[in-house]
């Protein structure tokens, strides 16, 4: 029998990061007025750390026998936590941004702390899916662009997996074709990526063009050095396209004008694929991909928005409810329905007039260009395209702010004076002007027609004498703004079976006592009236059992 004390092991070995004994090793980290200096042990960092064993063996010593280790890529508050668990074996991450902790997964990464690497991988994939989703495009590219897509299998997969049900969020993006070609294959390679073939195959054409930009715009321009060029460009991606099953009247208009890049072996094959479809052919005959279910589902959690989390689902949704406590995750009442997104729709105003015409009670976000802010607006009545320029009472409409990076506190701002809430188009002004809550409290604008490109939106409100329609400024700056992305989303209350409501809702009593008192839990009184009336207490449709 053995016993073990690793707890004052641990303990004694964190107090010895503070001692400065024998210490003889300097690191500095961080940059300008953050750069900071660490006093440590040689030998400490020897047996607990591959990295800085080879590090301190290609450093020499001062005149006073200290080496010194300059890693400004690391922040003073990171490289805190790694001294705590290389001394330690401790790392403490409540109370830690999800920000902070993905930095530090991607430190130890750096430093070969393979345990806390692969821990912290762990942790962000179980415990913050919703923040791993909501800055999809940011880690995805990030782990590619540094090459460390081997490294982070967990977080590969976790991001593959979004790509193939969601395969938009990367073709359909500005930068899609800036994406590293490790990243492309990844996703080509995918059996269930849920996207036609044909489309697969444009996209991969765009990307390896976008990688020549010297090539003709005009394809009856091309030499041959030209399609030779595309052909070594796309060697890696052209293998894995599903050419056979591509139809012949895509292969025709799609395929033809860039025959030159398939070779004469693949073609002479997808030709005789049609005339004789039962005869084998030379080439590799790659499976269809699996497409699951073309119908994707437009949950905000399941879509997977560009923009905000489950948690700003949450919060937004007890706005709507005006409830005084934030929903939790699981019990959120209303279904996101997305009706646009400005990166895969576009940003012209006059998108929105015509994508968002008739939709009501609906929520537009959008998040602001150069800071962390994520602005936005609820409009319980329905947009109109047909009127002419007007003001619209909506007295239940807000304003809003959300928490996110620096940004530490969600501001609502409800209405205040009742005229003009919302201000809607005419067709001239439609082609500059896009959703107007207030007195330009929130207001996405651009004389450019296209948000992104002038800073022009509002989230401070021009006021007539300072005539504010909502309670309270959403922004501390007055400045106006363009932004990098937007959606807008309808809002639909979820259907749920008696068994479902009572199960998750946390107003049974209450709920309970305003149907007078009926036992709907027994079963004994599922009249329509009685679910017609709960529905209308708790925000949700509730279905009789059948």
């Amino acid at each position: 029998m053995s016993f073990k004390f690793f707890d004052k092991l641990s303990q004694d070995f964190s107090e010895l990061l503070n001692d400065k004994k024998e210490s003889n090793v300097i690191i500095e980290v961080d940059k300008e007025e953050n750069k900071k200096s660490f006093t440590l042990h040689s030998v400490v960092l020897r047996y607990r750390s591959i990295y800085f064993t080879k590090e301190l063996e290609n450093i020499a010593t001062n005149e006073n026998h200290v080496k010194t280790i300059i890693k400004p890529n690391i922040s003073a508050q990171i490289f805190e936590i790694i001294l705590k668990y290389i001394y330690g074996g401790i790392v403490n991450i409540e109370n830690i941004e999800t920000k902070i902790i993905y930095e530090l997964m991607i430190v130890a990464n750096e430093l070969e702390f393979k345990e806390l690497s692969e821990k912290l991988e762990s942790y962000l994939v179980e415990s913050k899916a919703s923040w791993l989703r909501t800055h999809f495009s940011r880690i995805y590219r990030s782990i590619f662009d540094s090459n460390k897509y081997n490294e982070f299998k967990g977080l590969n997969q976790f991001y593959n997996d979004i790509i193939s049900k969601h395969p938009n969020l990367i073709f359909e993006s500005e930068d899609f074709t800036s994406l590293q070609e490790a990243a492309l294959i990844s996703i080509l390679e995918r059996d269930n990526l849920q996207l036609e073939e044909i489309k697969i195959w444009d996209y991969v054409i765009k990307w390896g063009i976008a990688q020549n930009p010297t090539l003709p715009t005009n394809l009856e321009e091309w030499s041959e050095e030209n399609f030779k060029t595309l052909k070594v460009t796309l060697q890696q991606s052209l293998p894995l396209i599903r050419y056979f099953h591509i139809s012949e009247k895509d292969v025709w208009e799609k395929l033809k004008p860039y025959r030159k890049i398939l070779g004469t072996q693949l073609w002479d094959d997808l030709y005789q694929q049609r005339l004789f479809p039962n005869q084998p052919v030379k080439s590799l005959v790659l499976p269809a991909r699996i497409i699951s279910n073309p119908e994707l589902p437009q949950r905000i959690n399941e879509l997977i928005s560009t923009i905000i989390s489950e948690e700003h689902v949450a919060e937004i949704s007890t706005w709507i409810y005006r409830k005084s406590t934030i929903y939790s995750s699981a019990n959120i009442p209303y279904i996101f329905q997305l009706i646009l997104r400005g990166s895969k729709d576009g940003f012209q105003p006059k998108t929105f007039w015509d994508m968002c015409n008739g939709q009501a009670d609906t929520i537009v976000i959008a998040k602001v260009s150069g800071t962390d802010e994520i602005l936005g607006g609820h409009n319980p009545l329905a947009w109109d395209n047909s009127t002419k320029s007007t003001y619209i009472e909506a007295k239940d409409s807000f304003i809003f702010s959300l928490k996110n990076g620096n940004i530490k506190k969600s501001i609502l701002s409800r209405v205040k004076n009742h005229r003009p809430d919302l201000k809607y188009y005419d067709s001239d002004y439609q082609k500059t002007c896009g959703p107007h809550f207030g007195n330009c409290e929130f207001f996405l604008q651009s004389d450019v027609s296209d948000f992104t490109k002038d800073k022009r939106c509002y989230g401070y409100g021009r006021g007539y004498g300072c005539l504010y329609v909502y309670e309270k400024r959403i922004r501390t700056t007055n400045e106006k703004f363009s932004i990098l992305d937007y959606e807008d989303y309808s809002i639909q209350r979820k259907i749920l079976t008696a068994a479902e409501f009572f199960h998750n809702h946390e107003s049974v009593n209450c709920a309970t006592k305003l149907l007078n008192g009926k036992n709907i839990m027994s079963g004994k009184e599922e009249n329509k009236k009685s679910f017609t009336c709960l529905s209308k207490v708790s925000h949700v449709i509730v279905q009789p059992a059948s």
